[in-house]
């Protein structure tokens, strides 16, 4: 399905995300003619226009007044305090919402904009800062094909975009994939402490660190073969990999990630419930 990249597109919060997904639909093709950003932060406004030459306003409605697509880039905790600010304008325009607040439900959203919206939820990841990320979709059933594509792209202007028919598992992506750069992030500072501990002086110990974490992704994601096995094929039988691969199983790694990932997903949920209250 073509995607319409001539939409008017309101951002509702100028931080990091919203900068990185403009920066992306510029790149994309999009028109920052039709990009609006609102955010009371005058500093923020300015280095957005010098930067990508959007409209950049101080008040939400008048960014989300022409609006086809309404992206709700503010922090979570914020969220109930503007979404009803916004409920008029998006009652009368009636545009496509795109949440990326993460733990808030479509349920709250709709309650606080007034009901009746086509909702997209999403749970990107931090390496959407740098174009890398990972996003989950959810969409109510308000949201037409045209504006599944459109919310589709907005979002793989930063990265990967897949979607989920259940929103209940979103809170197992934002445990996986959410949380998930800071699991690797511990996993590069020890082996990089480990390297240092071994005698190699501390640069080199983080950038062969870094390259090596770089690589082993970049072989997984162009290979067809799942992560078991090319494990195995890099485990030479007798050699110094296998018995670095016995310690860590012998640690029960794959038990205490199993433990990690499902603390992260409790957590994702008393937060939604907090959140969207």
């Amino acid at each position: 399905m073509t995607v319409k990249k001539n939409s008017t597109i309101a951002f509702i919060g100028g931080g990091n995300m919203a900068r990185s997904l403009i920066g992306g639909l510029i790149a994309d093709g999009f028109d920052a003619g039709n990009i609006w950003v609102a955010d009371p932060n005058e500093e923020q406004r300015d280095a957005l226009r010098q930067r990508f030459a959007v409209h950049a306003v101080t008040v939400n409605q008048k960014a989300i007044e022409q609006a086809e697509v309404v992206i709700l880039a503010v922090k979570p905790q914020v969220l109930k305090e503007v979404a009803p600010d916004l409920a008029q304008a998006a009652q009368r325009r009636k545009p496509l919402v795109i949440s990326v607040a993460a733990g808030i439900r479509t349920a709250s959203l709709e309650t606080w904009l007034g009901g009746d919206l086509p909702i997209v939820r999403t749970m990107p990841n931090t390496p959407a800062l740098v174009g890398s990320g990972a996003t989950v979709l959810y969409a109510n059933e308000r949201v037409s094909p045209p504006q599944r594509s459109l919310a589709e792209s907005i979002m793989r202007a930063v990265g990967l975009a897949l979607w989920l028919d259940d929103e209940a598992r979103m809170d197992a992506v934002t445990a996986l994939s959410g949380s998930g750069p800071a699991y690797f992030f511990l996993v590069m500072e020890a082996m990089e402490s480990a390297g240092r501990e071994l005698g190699l002086p501390p640069e080199t110990a983080r950038l062969l660190t870094l390259q090596t974490a770089f690589g082993a992704a970049k072989m997984a994601l162009e290979s067809s073969e799942d992560s078991a096995t090319l494990r195995a094929r890099v485990t030479s039988p007798g050699g110094t990999t296998e018995r670095a691969i016995q310690v860590l199983q012998e640690g029960k790694i794959k038990e205490l990630f199993g433990k990690a990932l499902a603390a992260a997903q409790e957590r994702s949920v008393e937060l939604a419930e907090i959140l969207g209250k």
